[in-house]
């Protein structure tokens, strides 16, 4: 079955700049698709990162501010904080951005339970500065950095940060979702509009972790890519519900 998306007014015209085969235009689309339909365009305010989607401020029809590497919870948390409970704030982060230099960003704002919604992009690479190792990469994943592969022994396990975020008692909504199969990207939809929800029921902090493809930095095609991330990334970063209040 055929993913047909619909067109909305939270996403602009302009043409995106991510490569062949990358998940974060659809992401875009999801995320714009769901705060249309709970009515949330005029309150919401993204947070952009430093890394691939560094230009979401150009896509997205919404309030959205520019924030240093790893510290767009910081940014988030000053933003909902001013603009009150009324506001939907949410960030959108690759793994690098939110998983390295800004892991005590993101571990923080959930500790203190921040009514944030978190888009986190997990291909398992960096992906701007050009295909290193991130704390996602796979064991025996090769990238600029990790040449013949992530060494386990050198540089530990990849992280989960789903799971770890999930244990935070100011969690309330942490979902891992994956874009390899319409059936999938029909759950992601479900699950940002979930987080969002949770956002603005007050419950506390929310995070969709998407796992996506890097075609370019993965040496991969489009096709392939699709394949290693069902066949190597899910069954490490295994997808579903890890925390719902």
């Amino acid at each position: 079955m055929a993913i047909v998306f619909k067109k909305t007014s939270v996403l602009t015209d302009t043409i995106m700049h991510y490569c062949p085969g990358c998940g974060h235009g659809i992401v875009h689309r999801l995320v714009a698709e769901a705060l249309e339909e709970l009515n949330l365009q005029d309150k919401a305010v993204g947070v952009a990162p430093v890394g691939c989607a560094v230009f979401a401020y150009r896509y997205f029809n919404v309030d959205m501010q520019e924030a240093a590497h790893g510290r767009a919870p910081a940014v988030a948390t000053g933003i909902k904080r001013v603009l009150g409970p009324e506001s939907c704030v949410f960030t959108y982060q690759g793994d690098g951005d939110l998983a390295s230099i800004g892991a005590a960003e993101i571990v923080h704002a959930a500790h203190r339970g921040e009514k944030i919604t978190v888009i986190f992009i997990n291909n398992a690479i960096y992906g701007m500065t050009g295909g290193q190792m991130a704390p996602t990469t796979l064991v025996g994943q090769r990238t600029t950095t990790s040449p013949y592969g992530r060494d386990m022994e050198h540089c530990g396990s990849p992280i989960r940060m789903s799971e770890m975020l999930a244990t935070i008692d100011g969690s309330a909504f942490i979902e891992r979702v994956a874009l390899n199969s319409t059936a999938n990207i029909q759950r992601a939809k479900k699950a940002i509009r979930k987080a969002f929800e949770t956002q603005m029921a007050g419950k506390g902090f929310s995070m969709v972790e998407v796992l996506s493809t890097c075609p370019t930095n993965w040496g991969k095609s489009a096709v392939e890519s699709m394949d290693w991330l069902e066949s190597s990334m899910i069954p490490y970063y295994p997808l579903g519900v890890k925390k719902e209040v």
